[in-house]
């Protein structure tokens, strides 16, 4: 399974082809991942224009310009090509077997961005932008430790008063 920061490398190496594109048409090569996809998924992403692309955990967040936000979680083993190219560095490598190429995005500028998953664990939702933090997946995630919410001041507060026995 992907790991954050792996999943932080795929969302800096989809973010110069995604970020400021318009999803012009999207293929759906079966009617589900893990999960079904949501009613009219292809149809509500066709004419998106993509604001931002985002990281939460190991969520990827795609900021749409209709007040949506495309939620992708890779699974066990999905990955992402942009044309032929993939984005990011994985400990084991990634298929590139055509018959795993589940959901192609093409965009205004002439590229695709491709998701494979052999094992079909990861999923895509779309959830409204502002109710992401509410949301089931979310609302139970800690502090994000890249952003820089993670430093001593936090640890301190989160350590104070919990007991360790010394090793000794």
């Amino acid at each position: 399974m992907p790991e954050l920061p792996e999943v932080e490398t795929v969302r800096r190496g989809l973010a110069p082809a995604l970020v400021g594109a318009t999803i012009e048409r999207v293929e759906l090569r079966r009617p589900d991942l893990r999960f079904p996809f949501p009613e009219r998924f292809a149809a509500r992403l066709q004419g998106r224009r993509v604001l931002d692309l985002r990281r939460r955990a190991k969520y990827l967040l795609v900021d749409l310009d209709d007040g949506h936000s495309l939620i992708m979680h890779l699974g066990m083993s999905g990955s992402f090509r942009i044309d032929e190219e993939t984005p990011g560095a994985f400990h084991h490598k990634r298929d590139k077997n055509a018959a795993h190429d589940h959901v192609v995005l093409h965009l205004d500028h002439g590229r695709r961005v491709v998701y494979n998953d052999p094992r079909r664990f990861g999923y895509m939702l779309l959830i409204a932008t502002h109710a992401i933090d509410e949301d089931k997946l979310f609302r139970g995630l800690g502090v994000e430790p890249l952003d820089g919410a993670l430093d001593a001041a936090f640890l301190a507060r989160a350590f104070r008063r919990r007991a360790a026995s010394s090793a000794g």
